[in-house]
């Protein structure tokens, strides 16, 4: 067994920090996540860089914010000349691998790992590109509603078809691991789909949750003409405007998505005992995090792709060998952070490293000590579907600003208002905060050079996405017919009633569309409406 200690990354697909016990949610039920985080040190304050999937995983594995690798929406590739973490742990004389979702676009589909173990859930290509000229109303994806209105228990899901697949080949290798000494120490990423929409769960989870107990959003839906401009965007994005949620709806919709996260606690809790059982776990560094949150009706709000604490703030518990255990650290923390960190761990040699000025800090510091830190600071970028502009997100400290081009800037004192109800950006005597947070925020980056890049580059992979005859085949594919097990390309959303048994017949909405003429118009405050 070496004594350089192995790292492994377990991954949930839009699991919001505030879901869990350990966050302050005492209806969620995962033993095993509680038991890591007695292990080790649970930061309070971790975010993700990019609250929507390819952007989040792309910032976290090369240890850059977006804008700084080009990564803007779903269909964006990171490009295969930047180092990944795979690349970094390689050169320090780990073996390894990825099994699960990690959404690579483009040809590359290894960055650096060694071996992949499953095929990916999501496709390979320039299915889902944002589009900004066609404004607020445009969803490459089909995201809508039905995921919450569907919502409930059923006999499967292809969400758990794949999960189950990722379990098992994770358990695998950590079998063939232990035999073979020339694969250790070992780096890996075991990273779960669930509890990503469709809010669906097979039935040992979903009556797991008495429905007497789950509890509505703490705040409610915010009247239209009370929302900023982003989170009025994503209104129209996300369809909410064309089905009407019932407290029915998001009761079923939470019970759901918690069954849904003790289903990957339970696989966790697998993973780990078998490292415990082959005598790896004393030598093993365990991250767990997620790649953004999950807004699960609070302010009146579905899914990610914004900055309000349920979409950006994400768990992150962290055991390491040798370090003390029940810490909570306050430090602020985000996703770029790990690469730095892994980096420090893998590094017992102090062997010479060729790293990149990375964006993040690393977190080894922190996993002794409860305290805060002049360095405690996360920034998170948006660029994808609803207000088609420049978005980012800086915390420090307490106070975190949402800053949205071309429309007023939010401020907030997440100690002393938690649930984000008070802007303070008009108020004298946080002016100090709002004007030191802006000039972070705009440090070394260009709204209105940013958007002429994110347009172009938006421009060139819908040409391409458009040409005649079937599209580049880059999906990596583990085992025949994986190609047609899970979403492929064409873009078929998640929340179709094809993925799960038996089929859920699929609600239509009871409300009318709005053309993209008319969603502009209210966006402008140039047509009335009656939402």
């Amino acid at each position: 067994m070496s004594k350089k200690p192995n790292v492994l990354i377990i991954m949930a697909d839009q699991l919001a920090a505030h879901a869990l016990s350990m966050y302050g949610n005492n209806v969620c039920k995962t033993p095993n996540l509680d038991k890591l985080a007695r292990d080790g040190t649970v930061f309070e304050n971790a975010y993700s860089n990019n609250p929507v999937c390819v952007p989040s995983r792309a910032s976290m594995l090369s240890g850059h914010l977006t804008p700084e690798i080009s990564v803007y929406d779903n269909a964006n590739e990171l490009a295969s000349s930047v180092p990944t973490m795979a690349h970094y742990m390689r050169s320090l004389g780990y073996w390894t691998f990825l099994s699960g979702k990690m959404h690579f676009i483009g040809p590359d589909q290894l960055h650096g790992f060694n071996e992949r173990l499953t095929t990916d859930v999501y496709p390979a290509n320039f299915d889902w590109i944002g589009n900004w000229s066609e404004g607020s109303s445009y969803v490459p994806s089909g995201t809508a509603l039905n995921g919450v209105v569907e919502a409930g228990p059923c006999i499967r899901t292809m969400q758990e078809d794949y999960d189950d697949e990722v379990e098992y080949q994770s358990l695998k290798k950590i079998y063939d691991l232990t035999r073979n000494n020339e694969q250790n120490p070992f780096f890996g990423i075991v990273s779960f789909t669930s509890p990503h929409t469709p809010f669906n769960v097979s039935q040992k989870y979903w009556n797991l949750y008495d429905d007497k107990i789950i509890a509505l959003p703490e705040v409610g839906p915010i009247p239209f003409d009370d929302l900023d401009y982003f989170s009025k965007s994503l209104f129209f994005a996300h369809g909410r405007h064309r089905h009407t949620i019932t407290e029915d709806h998001i009761l079923k919709t939470r019970q759901a998505y918690y069954g849904m996260i003790s289903y990957v606690d339970e696989k966790i809790g697998r993973i780990l005992q078998l490292l415990e059982d082959t005598n790896q776990r004393d030598n093993t560094a365990i991250f767990f995090v997620s790649d953004h949150g999950e807004m699960l009706g609070e302010r009146g709000m579905w899914f990610k792709q914004c900055f309000w604490e349920w979409s950006s703030h994400v768990p992150m518990i962290a055991s390491i060998p040798g370090k003390p255990k029940g810490i909570r650290s306050s430090v602020v923390t985000s996703l770029v952070d790990l690469l730095p960190t892994i980096i420090d761990i893998g590094n017992t040699h102090k062997t010479v490293v060729e790293v990149e000025n990375l964006a993040g800090k690393s977190l080894i510091p922190y996993f002794s000590t409860a305290g805060n830190s002049v360095n405690s600071l996360a920034i998170s970028d948006y660029y994808h579907i609803g207000p088609c502009v420049p978005t980012r997100m800086v915390r420090k400290n307490n106070f975190k600003l949402i800053y949205t081009h071309g429309h007023p800037s939010l401020l907030f004192d997440l100690k002393n208002d938690p649930k984000e109800l008070e802007n303070l950006s008009k108020d004298k005597k946080h002016e100090l905060q709002l004007n030191e947070l802006l000039m972070i925020c705009m440090n070394n980056w260009n709204p209105d050079q940013i958007t002429i890049d994110i347009i172009k580059s938006q421009k060139r992979r819908l040409l391409m996405k458009g040409l005649p005859g079937d599209p580049p085949e880059w999906d990596f594919i583990a085992q025949i017919g994986d190609d047609k097990r899970y979403v492929r390309k064409g873009g078929v959303d998640a929340t179709k009633s094809k993925l799960r048994i038996p089929p859920v017949k699929t609600v239509p909405p009871d409300l009318p569309a709005l053309d993209k003429e008319t969603i502009e118009q209210i966006l402008a405050g140039e047509t009335k409406h009656n939402f």
